[in-house]
């Protein structure tokens, strides 16, 4: 099996900040500590914690501080505390002596009432130019925080959800995406060249503006399959089996969008 490239986010991120253009679509991001954390709930009243290493939104936890009390949600399960303290005890429970990071929340656009963000893939393709190969829509499942489709979440055409919102802006935002996307893979590319790929978990907040939530580099496609143009993960298949990545070209734990069809 080749060795994952990148797997910290606290390096990839710090990576991403050496560009200031692209350091201003990044949530404020640290490393996990006690008082951080406090400081950070007070500033923003909305923080995650991630695992330093991991993926399909696996241990994230998001935490809110709600006039003078505080909450976390793991999975389905929300607890809620009266004291920063009690609630940092419980939450060092589920830390299983990883390291953690806290990033700024971004209180993402809904759809029928559920946070929804997107996955932007970029490839090397047969010329060795980054290019973007596909775009999705995440939904979250009813009652959790996270979007991904590991966890329940359901792929969308990514125009199905903007359009109600945004109506005649959802091609500029779409575009916008992808230029993130080019300017994350020439940034990370530059340090590690080897890089052919990238999957980048974008939100969209109220006044429109985007912000890289995540970027997996070793990105799963399977969820592409669910898109009702089938062009999309055939191509992403074929450009990874270019420089050796077998991507599967169908999906058994996302859910497909209701009314979604292939053509």
């Amino acid at each position: 099996m080749a060795k994952r490239i990148l797997v910290s986010k606290m390096l990839k991120t710090n990576l991403m900040h050496n560009n200031p253009t692209l350091a201003k679509y990044i949530p404020l991001t640290k490393r996990l500590k006690r008082d951080l954390l406090s400081s950070m709930l007070d500033q923003h009243g909305m923080v995650y914690v991630k695992p330093d290493q991991g993926s399909q939104g696996n241990g994230v936890i998001r935490i809110e501080k709600i006039n003078r009390s505080y909450r976390y949600q793991n999975g389905l399960q929300i607890f809620t505390f009266t004291t920063f303290n009690s609630m940092y005890a419980s939450l060092r429970k589920h830390f299983n002596h990883k390291k953690y990071i806290i990033q700024k929340g971004i209180h993402l656009l809904k759809h029928k009432g559920r946070p929804f963000d997107f996955r932007v893939m970029i490839q090397r393709n047969p010329k060795r130019k980054w290019e973007c190969t596909g775009t999705l829509g995440r939904l979250a499942h009813p009652g959790k925080a996270v979007t991904n489709g590991s966890q329940g979440g359901t792929i969308y055409d990514p125009s199905l959800l903007l359009s109600p919102l945004i109506q005649t802006r959802t091609s500029a935002v779409l575009r916008h995406m992808n230029r993130l996307a080019h300017l994350t893979a020439s940034q990370l590319s530059q340090t590690h060249p080897q890089l052919n790929e990238l999957g980048l978990d974008i939100a969209i907040d109220r006044s429109l503006k985007p912000w890289i939530l995540e970027v997996n580099t070793s990105p799963d496609a399977g969820p592409f399959s669910l898109l009702p143009n089938p062009k999309i993960i055939r191509t992403i298949v074929a450009y990874g089996k270019i420089y050796g990545k077998h991507h599967r070209s169908s999906c058994t734990k996302a859910k497909k969008a209701p009314g979604s069809s292939r053509g």
